[in-house]
């Protein structure tokens, strides 16, 4: 009966142009936007051979800022290079240097399955680039209040590494906490296929007050650079201040390196 109730894929497009219209009349999220987009370049390396993948690329707008990535989504938009499915992708085995998925990954119902399938398609040394809300003291009221979609610290998250069609809408924002600072990742049979090469979750208050797409902003636009230097600041404790992380691993663990590991953010 739960599944009966789960709200229709169609809901990603609804949201996407939603999100659209409000980001042309946001500067603000722009800007704030364009220091996630940083954080998640700085993990790519541009010369490994192979393609640059986005997956579930909303409004496209990374690509302005790392131009040879292929955006992708569930439906076509004009601004989608490729319609794909996180979990069917089609692209030849070894064939990507990076898949990137921002805001995507707490989208993605059995994270095993599509963790299955990213190792089919990177190529060795390949990289995975994960950029998700992250659940700490201070953001979990912030997002469990403000946030349409459901934390779901407490939910259990789908093992199987078969996801067939037809897939509903789903949203568990902990999702990324949960599996890569909070050792769940562990019990899964996927965890010795992958290691982790960074893990970082970080302050980012400017974002959260800005409204996102849904809501107005509660600061105006001249008290960004402020607010961005307190969060560098609360960044130091990311157990009470985090609101963000950014999580990259790869899979093919060299013999020795033993099963992917959670990551332990300071504070």
């Amino acid at each position: 009966m739960a599944d009966v109730m789960k709200p229709p894929l169609e809901q990603h497009q609804a949201e996407i142009q939603q999100n659209l219209r409000r980001w042309e009349g946001k500067p603000l999220l722009q800007k704030i936007y364009a220091g996630f987009y940083e954080r998640i370049v700085a993990l790519v390396d541009e010369g490994a051979p192979g393609r640059i993948v986005e997956l579930g690329s909303g409004i496209g707008n990374l690509k302005a800022r790392l131009p040879s990535a292929l955006t992708t989504d569930l439906f076509p938009n004009p601004w989608i290079d490729l319609v794909c499915d996180a979990y069917e992708m089609p692209f030849a085995a070894g064939s990507v240097s990076h898949l990137v998925l921002f805001d995507v990954f707490h989208h993605l119902e059995a994270p095993n399955a599509f963790l299955k399938e990213a190792r089919r398609v990177l190529a060795p040394g390949g990289r995975l680039i994960l950029f998700e809300p992250f659940i700490s003291l201070s953001s979990f009221p912030i997002y469990g209040l403000l946030h349409h979609e459901p934390v779901a610290l407490g939910q259990a998250i789908n093992p199987t590494h078969n996801f067939p069609r037809p897939h509903s809408y789903y949203a568990a924002q902990g999702n990324a906490t949960r599996l890569f600072f909070r050792n769940e990742m562990a019990a899964s049979p996927e965890a010795p296929a992958w290691q982790i090469f960074h893990a970082e979750a970080f302050s980012c208050f400017h974002y959260l007050l800005s409204g996102g797409y849904s809501k107005p902003a509660w600061y105006p636009a001249g008290w960004l650079p402020v607010l961005s230097q307190l969060d560098r600041q609360l960044s130091r404790w990311p157990r009470v201040f985090g609101g963000r992380c950014l999580v990259g691993l790869r899979p093919n663990a060299p013999r020795g390196q033993g099963p992917i590991l959670a990551a332990n953010p300071s504070g």
